[in-house]
């Protein structure tokens, strides 16, 4: 297993009902015609994970219509909590399935780009099974261009918010763990219920730092180094 825990987390009944009404609310918009993207992590940091009692990250879906353009303005009108991720998004290179080694899952991270999600959460995460229902408040995401030769070591990750300082995250996988670890727990999270992570898919690794409360008027700059940067404004 990629985490040693990712059994464990599959075995949790809260995880089977959540991601039991996850994979079926996913399978009803594809046949209502939404197309595929990937899938998300998140609650992968230490504290995340001991504040609800699991034993590894958690992960949701994404498909294409929720994809902003890199620049894209967001109205928060119909928000209740926005928060903003500056994440690591990998693009996987050929299938693989649950139970592979870390060469694997190493070939099979094929691309890198900086990411932000956009998360509405609402209520305040407290129950798994909830948070799992509901996709993991999954709302929008934004990737930048695709790497041709991902660098995963090294990174360094710059965020700023238009009238603040810039703040600089010299190591974006310390607070989500390493992203061949990651894209082995997906891989074997997903095959325990008879899903796998397919080649074409994207994958965003979860916040490289706590998530940004934003509000109308507020722009969010996220740069990776060597992998190009993404940007989005806030309206009301």
């Amino acid at each position: 297993m990629s985490f040693p825990a990712t059994a464990e987390l599959a075995a949790d009944p809260r995880v089977r009902r959540g991601m039991s009404a996850l994979l079926a609310e996913r399978r009803r918009r594809l046949d209502e015609g939404e197309r595929p993207l990937g899938w998300k992590l998140g609650f992968g940091s230490p504290d995340a994970m001991r504040g609800l009692g699991i034993a590894a990250p958690l992960i949701g879906y994404l498909v294409r219509g929720a994809v902003l353009e890199p620049g894209a303005s967001v109205a928060l009108g119909d928000f209740t909590r926005p928060m903003l991720e500056p994440e690591v998004a990998v693009r996987i290179a050929e299938d693989l399935p649950a139970g592979g080694d870390a060469a694997a899952a190493r070939r099979a991270i094929g691309a890198v780009a900086p990411a932000l999600e956009l998360a509405d959460v609402h209520p305040p995460p407290a129950d798994v099974e909830r948070i799992l229902a509901g996709n993991v408040f999954q709302r929008h995401v934004m990737l930048g261009l695709w790497s041709r030769e991902p660098a995963l070591a090294g990174l360094v990750a710059r965020v700023r918010r238009a009238g603040e300082p810039e703040r600089e995250v010299d190591d974006p996988w310390a607070a989500t763990g390493p992203p061949v670890a990651l894209v082995r727990h997906v891989a074997d999270l997903l095959g325990e219920f008879g899903h796998t992570l397919r080649a074409g898919e994207a994958l965003i690794c979860g916040s490289v730092m706590p998530p940004i409360a934003v509000a109308a008027g507020d722009e969010v700059h996220h740069a990776l180094d060597r992998h190009g940067a993404v940007a989005v404004r806030f309206g009301a």
